[in-house]
């Protein structure tokens, strides 16, 4: 491996960010979905779908979350879901962020309880 497959490598992230039309798509072929936000903002709304583990807790624990399928991360606009994502990614999930959290989600229509 010569230099700069070296420095590509380390500088590169863990985990892909994506937009909610691929989260969408991820999640019809079986990933999970965790909402990453406290629990206050879970309150305001989420995606049928998601699984709440706040990223303080997901910083100790990943306990229920599947090894074996893909885990997508959300947050309010995709900053904590990128840090939760390098976390799990970390750990051997395969994992992603949606880039701008559930503002995006909101913004393209997806539903939201």
């Amino acid at each position: 491996m010569g230099l700069f497959d070296s420095l590509k490598k380390a500088f590169s992230k863990p985990y892909q960010t994506i937009s909610v039309a691929q989260a969408e798509e991820l999640l019809g072929s079986g990933a999970t979905l965790i909402d990453v936000r406290s629990a206050q903002e879970w309150r305001t709304g989420r995606a049928p779908q998601a699984k709440h583990v706040p990223l303080d807790r997901l910083q100790t624990s990943t306990t229920g979350i599947n090894r074996n399928k893909p885990v997508i991360a959300v947050c309010a606009s995709g900053v904590r879901s990128a840090s939760a994502a390098r976390l799990l990614a970390a750990q051997g999930y395969q994992a992603y962020s949606v880039r701008g959290g559930m503002a995006a989600w909101r913004q393209a229509g997806e539903p939201v309880r």
